[in-house]
């Protein structure tokens, strides 16, 4: 078991672990607080987390600002990466392809999954698919984030 989820196992049973340990991620990555992610579900190959719909993240619309979207996006990859990637192996991104396809009015669900197949040894690439969704389930923007896998030197 990796670091990542080890330690979601580990405080996810305390009282409000979910925040704590939400607050330690983004103080490990810090531009990851300014979303405030609240991670819900962290699992190899699958990751969810929440930003709440509040002042700081909104656009002159008065919805989710998309950088924020693509904040909480890359939040729930890098768990996820963290929770999946074999041992004696490393990632990096290498890319983010997005698609908007609603408004983002009130809290999103940001979900990342992969296969286990995806990190097979013959190729260095692994796509991440990545959304957003509102609680009634409006997908509000999807696509994919690349990650280059290596071998830890």
């Amino acid at each position: 078991m990796t670091d990542v989820l080890s330690l979601w196992h580990t405080v996810r049973r305390l009282p409000a672990g979910d925040r704590l340990f939400s607050r330690a991620f983004a103080f490990r990555a810090p531009y990851f607080g300014s979303v405030r992610p609240r991670f819900t579900v962290i699992e190899p190959h699958h990751t969810e987390l929440v930003i709440r719909d509040r002042r700081r993240v909104r656009n002159h619309l008065g919805t989710v600002h998309a950088i924020a979207l693509c904040n909480g996006l890359e939040a729930a990859m890098g768990a996820l990466a963290e929770a999946s990637i074999p041992k004696g192996r490393r990632w990096i991104p290498q890319g983010m392809e997005v698609s908007y396809t609603a408004k983002a009015a009130g809290d999103v669900t940001c979900i990342a999954e992969t296969s286990p197949e995806t990190w097979t040894d013959e190729d260095p690439d692994v796509p991440v698919r990545v959304r957003g969704e509102l609680a009634d389930g409006t997908v509000v923007v999807e696509g994919v984030i690349l990650l280059w896998v290596t071998t830890k030197n």
